[in-house]
C-alpha cells in the first residue's frame, strides 16, 4: 500500500479551489490525499451495458485477470463468463477467480473444471462446508460482497453488479435488475487491484505479487477517485464514514440509490440535519426484492424518515440493486456497499468515491431518470399497511443486525 502514501491530488486540489476545510470539493472527502488523478471513469447502467464492457476487457488481456464476485451463476452469463476466463488462460494469462461461497452456493463443482483444467486458479471465500471452513460461526457470518474484475493492472471494474442472467434486461430473456457498475482505467485501478489481493490471499493462501501503480490514462479525468473497500480490520467503517462525512459537508442535494436499505442511527441523524440546513435528500429504494425480511425492516424506518423531510421513492417494478449515490453535484459514489447493518460490520465491501462535477452532472441525469420512473412513498401508504405487514416489519427490524 506504499503507493497511497505519496500522492499530490490534496495540494492541487488545495492550491485550485482553497486550502479552508468549507471550500470547494475538498470537504466533500475526509483524507484528500487518499484521492487518485488521471483515472477515467465510465459509469455503466445493469447487466445490458456491464457485460459486454466486462467480457471484452476480458478477451482483450494479455498478462493478468482478477476477477471477485459474490455471485456467480451457472446460466448463460455465468457460462460466457466462465468460457472467456477459460479462453485466456488457455492462451496462457494468468486467471485468478474469487467468489462467495454463500452468494454462490448451489454452484457445481464441474462448473468451473474446464478453467481449471486450463491453469485458472479459482478461490473460495469462506465455504460454508465446516471442515473447510477453520473460522467457525464468525467465519460463515462474513461474506465476500465485493464486485471486482482487473484486466492486466490497467482496466478495473467494480459496483453492484454480480454474474448471473437477473441482470440482463428483460427484452434479451433476463431478470432485468436495475443496477449501476463503473469501468476504470488509470492509477485508481491499483487499489482495485489491491482490495483482490488481500482477499485473495485470505481466501487461498496463495501469495501474488503487488501490482504496479498504471499510468495515467488519456481523455476525460475524473478530478479524484478514491477505492474504498473495508477489507482491512481498521476499515471497516470507511464507506460508512466517507458517507456521512459527505453528508455532512452538503448543501444542496443527496441523492441515493440503495438497495437494502436499513440506515443506522447516525446516518439517520445526518439526513434529518442536511433537511434541516435545506438540503433536499431523496432516496430510491426497491418496491420488490430478493430478500423480503430487509424489504420489511428498511419500512419500519419510513415513517421515521419521511418526518425527518426525507423523501422516498421506490422503484415501481423488478429489483432495484444499484448502490450509489451523489452530493452536490460534486461527490459520487458507485459500489457494492448496502446502508444496512450487514455491509457496515459483517460483508466485505469495495466501492469508488470520486470528486468531480462531470461525474457527478451526469450520474445526477441518470438518477433523474431514475426517479420519473418511481413512486414517491407518502405517510398514507404506511397508514394503509395491514396490522400483520406492520408487524412483519416490526419484527424483521429487530433482527436487522443479521439481515
Amino acid at each position: 500500500m506504499s503507493g497511497l502514501r505519496h500522492n499530490p491530488l490534496s495540494d492541487l486540489l488545495a492550491r485550485r479551489f482553497g486550502r479552508a476545510r468549507g471550500s470547494g470539493p475538498l470537504r466533500y472527502v475526509q483524507k484528500p490525499g487518499r484521492l487518485r488523478r488521471h483515472t477515467l471513469v465510465a459509469p455503466l447502467r445493469s447487466g445490458g451495458e456491464s457485460f459486454p464492457a466486462m467480457l471484452a476487457a476480458i478477451r482483450a488481456a494479455r498478462s493478468a485477470i482478477h476477477f471477485e464476485t459474490y455471485i456467480l451463476r451457472d446460466d448463460r452469463v455465468g457460462l460466457e463468463f466462465r468460457d472467456a476466463l477459460t479462453e485466456r488462460a488457455q492462451a496462457g494469462v494468468a486467471v485468478r477467480l474469487l467468489y462467495d461461497a454463500v452468494g454462490s452456493l448451489g454452484l457445481p463443482d464441474s462448473f468451473l473444471a474446464p478453467l481449471r483444467k486450463a491453469g485458472g486458479r479459482v478461490a473460495v471465500f469462506h465455504p460454508v462446508a465446516p471442515w473447510r471452513n477453520l473460522g467457525g460461526l464468525r467465519s460463515l457470518n462474513q461474506r465476500d460482497h465485493k464486485k471486482i474484475l482487473v484486466v492486466d493492472d490497467r482496466v478495473g471494474f467494480t459496483g453492484g453488479i454480480n454474474v448471473g442472467l437477473e441482470y440482463v434486461p428483460l427484452e434479451q430473456g433476463g431478470g432485468g435488475w436495475h443496477d449501476w457498475h463503473a469501468r476504470l482505467e488509470g492509477p485508481a485501478v491499483f487499489e482495485l487491484a489491491v482490495s483482490f489481493r488481500r482477499t485473495w490471499i485470505k481466501a487461498s493462501g496463495e501469495w501474488i505479487p503487488e501490482a504496479q501503480v498504471p499510468p495515467p490514462a488519456l481523455g476525460r479525468n475524473v478530478l479524484g477517485v478514491q477505492i474504498v473497500d473495508n477489507t482491512g480490520v481498521r476499515s471497516r467503517w470507511r464507506m460508512h464514514r466517507a458517507y456521512l462525512h459527505a453528508i455532512g459537508a452538503a448543501t444542496r442535494d443527496i441523492s441515493i440509490l440503495n438497495a437494502y436499505f436499513i440506515p443506522e442511527l447516525n446516518l439517520r441523524r445526518a439526513f434529518r440535519r442536511a433537511v434541516a440546513r435545506g438540503v433536499s435528500v431523496r432516496i430510491i429504494v426497491p418496491s420488490e426484492t430478493d430478500v423480503q425480511p430487509v424489504r420489511h425492516a428498511s419500512r419500519y424506518l419510513y415513517r421515521r424518515l419521511l418526518a425527518a423531510g426525507v423523501r422516498l421513492f421506490e422503484w415501481p417494478a423488478g429489483m432495484m440493486h444499484a448502490k450509489a449515490g451523489i452530493i452536490d453535484g460534486v461527490w459520487s459514489t458507485i459500489g457494492s456497499y448496502n446502508l444496512d447493518h450487514r455491509s457496515l460490520v459483517h460483508n466485505l465491501e469495495v466501492g469508488l468515491v470520486c470528486v468531480d462535477e462531470g461525474l457527478a452532472a451526469r450520474l445526477q441525469g441518470e438518477f433523474e431518470s431514475d426517479l420519473a420512473r418511481c413512486r414517491e412513498v407518502a405517510p398514507a401508504d404506511l397508514d394503509a399497511l395491514s396490522a400483520w405487514e406492520r408487524f412483519k416489519d416490526w419484527f424483521w427490524y429487530q433482527l436487522r443486525s443479521q439481515l
